[in-house]
């Protein structure tokens, strides 16, 4: 079903120079680009499962460098017969492609389904969508970044070239088709460590992506004859620069004295099937009272910002005027609280009422004095496209208001101490890429609240708090999130973690938080240098793919 292995690969049973390793590896190769049917799928679901244990809390980056040699093997063989069409050339490696990219989502997403069990009895209807559904329309951006790869396929590093530039253009077009979901961008794999995410600053996950993909696949080169050599090389300079770059970066130092400030975060680890129960909701925020209240202990500063997490008042904040007077009693002259809320506009009672997933600000006098409202909302999770009409058929969303949340308007930052203001980002607003630092201007600080008690011990508060720490480096500012069981951490602005909060703890988090900026070897326009290297990515890819054929006829 596809190119012979000779064009690729030579003869490989002809005598062949150098190890015989380089022999067993071209073998092994030739192997996969001959598989058809159901065996080549599988063995392109099993290497993007295997991909997917390059994400947190894993970090094993390694297994990329089998997993995309892999499937640039499986595309050598994927090419359709001529006589089928044009669309019919795009069709193999679309779904060699497709199915790589549904193993990865599988092995990397699996835990959203743990959001079902939280009451199994009403959201069972959502589990088949959670867990199959979800990594299968995912899939569809791998699929087709195989596809648009293919025209472009040459018999060396072209080709990885080729995969590499399409993969990047797949990945940004996951974070905003269908509202977007860039979760697990590829990009991620390459930075599981601080001294690997300053990159991020100069080229933007638009380039990471596509540079990641292009490292990954440079050891498919050492199967064949072709440009072993240079691939060799251009793989050891681009790792060593990637780490140098980083050592560098987080070795130099702070642009003078930095003003600082006192935080406490707050973690309750309220358990989600209590979370609206109506018969504990004032023992829960007592909890948050109790916990906010501690003191700060010996030689400890009393904390200029109290933040706590998404969605923490388990009800309508403003319908409770006795619950404000216990805040203004909390909240000390020179302090300021944030917190999750919901926010209503009109009579909560009222089927016209609007509601938004906020944060608001909270003053010594107990009055809500500011409020930024989540802009990208979870579908499913906190809207339902065609409300009406799917509710019919029984299907509701997870978070149980009267009607759907609105989606917020333009951001905004909130003044939190003299001369400090800061950009709230509620839940997954935060794994968007270039979103915070696009964002961010003026402001000094990130934060970023959610809920990940949805999702249990599962990978998927690791992965959301790695996410974070990215943004804090896209946007050179310090970040400071607040979970309701996790992961509670302050991390700054190169992404480092200064301190968090184990997984389920129960506690409070203090941190003397260091405002300073990452204003060094960096820039404020990444994305651009990021298409640029896609630009040349593909640019690359053509020629060698012209040279190739060229050279074949």
């Amino acid at each position: 079903m596809g190119a012979s292995p000779d064009l690729i690969f030579g003869n490989v049973d002809a005598p062949r120079p150098g190890p015989t390793d380089q022999g067993r590896l071209s073998r092994f190769a030739a192997r996969l680009l001959l598989l058809d049917g159901w065996r080549r799928l599988a063995v392109s679901f099993l290497a993007g499962g295997l991909a997917s244990f390059s994400q947190a809390p894993y970090d094993f980056f390694a297994v990329c460098l089998i997993s995309f040699p892999v499937l640039v093997w499986l595309l050598d063989g994927a090419v359709a017969d001529a006589a089928g069409g044009r669309l019919r050339q795009f069709a193999a490696p679309f779904v060699t492609g497709w199915w790589f990219g549904f193993g990865y989502f599988i092995g990397g997403l699996w835990w959203v389904g743990n959001a079902m069990m939280v009451d199994l009895a009403r959201y069972a209807w959502a589990l088949p969508i959670a867990v199959l559904a979800l990594p299968a329309i995912l899939a569809v951006f791998y699929g087709l970044a195989a596809a648009l790869a293919r025209p472009l396929w040459s018999d060396g590093v072209g080709r990885i070239a080729a995969l590499a530039a399409a993969f990047g253009l797949a990945e940004w077009l996951r974070s905003f088709v269908l509202t977007g979901f860039p979760w697990n961008a590829i990009g991620y794999a390459a930075m599981p460590v601080p001294t690997l995410m300053q990159s991020v600053g100069i080229v933007g996950m638009v380039g990471m992506n596509a540079l990641a993909v292009f490292v990954f696949c440079l050891p498919a080169l050492l199967a064949g004859a072709l440009h072993v050599r240079f691939g060799t090389a251009v793989f050891v300079l681009l790792v060593a620069l990637h780490a140098g770059f980083g050592t560098v970066r987080l070795s130099l130092p702070a642009d003078g004295e930095a003003d600082r400030l006192a935080v406490r975060m707050v973690q309750p680890s309220i358990d989600q099937s209590e979370k609206w129960n109506a018969s504990v909701r004032d023992r829960i925020f007592k909890t948050f009272l109790d916990l906010s209240a501690r003191d700060p202990g010996q030689g400890g500063r009393s904390p200029s910002l109290i933040l706590w997490p998404e969605t923490s008042v388990p009800f309508i904040l403003q319908e409770r005027p006795d619950a404000l007077s216990a805040l203004g009693d909390l909240i000390e002259d020179d302090q300021v609280l944030l917190t999750g809320a919901v926010r209503v506009e009109g009579d909560a009672a009222d089927p016209d009422a609007r509601f938004y997933n906020a944060v608001v600000g909270i003053s010594p006098a107990g009055v809500i004095f500011d409020a930024v409202d989540k802009v990208h909302l979870v579908p499913l999770g906190e809207f339902v496209p065609f409300e009406d009409l799917l509710a019919r058929v029984g299907v509701t969303k997870l978070v149980d208001l009267p009607g759907s949340f609105s989606p917020g308007g333009q951001r905004h930052a909130i003044k939190v101490a003299p001369g400090v203001s800061a950009l709230a980002y509620i839940c997954y607003e935060v794994i968007f890429p270039g979103l915070v630092a696009a964002e961010t201007r003026d402001a000094n600080l990130i934060i970023n609240v959610t809920n990940d008690a949805w999702y249990g011990r599962t990978p998927g508060p690791y992965q959301h708090l790695r996410q974070a720490q990215i943004r804090a480096v896209e946007a050179g500012r310090p970040l400071i999130r607040a979970a309701n069981n996790g992961i509670t951490a302050a991390v700054d602005s190169h992404g480092r973690l200064i301190d968090a909060l184990a997984l389920d703890a129960v506690g409070i988090l203090d941190v003397d938080l260091s405002l300073a900026p990452a204003n060094r070897l960096r820039t404020n326009h990444a994305a651009t240098v990021g298409w640029g290297l896609i630009a040349v990515l593909a640019i690359c890819a053509l020629l060698l793919q012209l040279r190739s054929t060229k050279r074949r006829d």
